[in-house]
């Protein structure tokens, strides 16, 4: 893990997004680079008169203001933490810019939606849009808490599905180096025949074989819901990570019916690293 970057804004959980992501970078050796998107001034699209030019005018000050403010902060947090970084701050659209910048590197951190913070309104799916856009991993990290460390206990949430192994492959940097990585099985008796005799066996053999002592474990909760089941079992744990596959059903589906990564994008506890 060579390469990580990390979304900022002006919105308030920014900086503790871009310490988790200054403390990464410190433990793998990483260049940093943080990623500031400046969004076309907005017209609303059912008004019927023109926009005055200073109106515009003043849309697009406010932004080259905010992109200055996150840029100095974002450069003394670097700087005092002496690791390898850069900033950009590109003129588009944040789902767009993050998805395509995110295909550039080997991580990248998002944060959590937040409909309380205005400064995040216009970014409330972001996260949703680059899990799929990335072609890697997505960490998401919470509105709510702090993090003094990500991937030292980890919780791997495995289904046997193409999601979840892509999400270990693609986990590997960070489990190599955790001190404990619990497996976990929801409701296995669900799809016993993708599993194998003892479900979570096998994943965790492939996984001491790649260097990581992991730990099975099942969970049934035929009664509660599988994000539930999760974030509680994450609790138990103290896990400080959450590694699952994103979207296992088509997106438009969960959105429609609800899914696992749609609840756990809405109500993590802890940092959550996506792959698709």
């Amino acid at each position: 893990m060579k390469d990580i970057l990390v979304h900022v804004d002006a919105s308030r959980r920014a900086p503790a997004r871009v310490e988790a992501a200054i403390r990464l970078a410190q433990r793998y050796g990483a260049h940093l680079t943080g990623l500031h998107v400046i969004a076309p001034p907005f017209v609303p699209m059912m008004t019927h008169a023109p926009i005055p030019p200073e109106i515009i005018e003043e849309q697009v000050r406010f932004g080259r203001d905010q992109a200055a403010i996150v840029e100095a902060a974002f450069r003394t947090a670097t700087e005092t933490a002496g690791i390898a970084a850069e900033w950009r701050a590109v003129e588009g659209y944040p789902t767009e810019v993050v998805g395509q910048s995110a295909r550039y590197a080997d991580l990248t951190i998002l944060g959590q939606a937040d409909p309380d913070d205005d400064a995040s309104r216009a970014t409330l799916d972001l996260p949703d849009r680059v899990v799929f856009a990335a072609g890697g991993p997505v960490l998401v990290v919470p509105r709510v808490g702090t993090f003094a460390s990500i991937g030292e206990r980890v919780l791997v949430a495995w289904n046997a599905s193409r999601e979840a192994k892509r999400a270990i492959d693609d986990a590997l940097p960070l489990l190599v180096a955790a001190r404990a990585v619990t497996v976990l099985v929801v409701r296995p008796q669900r799809s016993a025949s993708r599993h194998g005799d003892v479900p979570g066996a096998d994943i965790s053999l492939y996984l001491a074989r790649h260097g990581v002592r992991a730990e099975a474990a099942q969970v049934h909760g035929e009664d509660v819901a599988v994000a539930d089941l999760l974030l509680s079992r994450a609790a138990d744990l103290a896990a400080d990570l959450i590694v699952m596959g994103a979207y296992g059903y088509p997106r438009l589906v969960e959105i429609v019916l609800g899914g696992v990564t749609r609840a756990i994008l809405g109500h993590m506890t802890v940092p959550v690293l996506f792959s698709h």
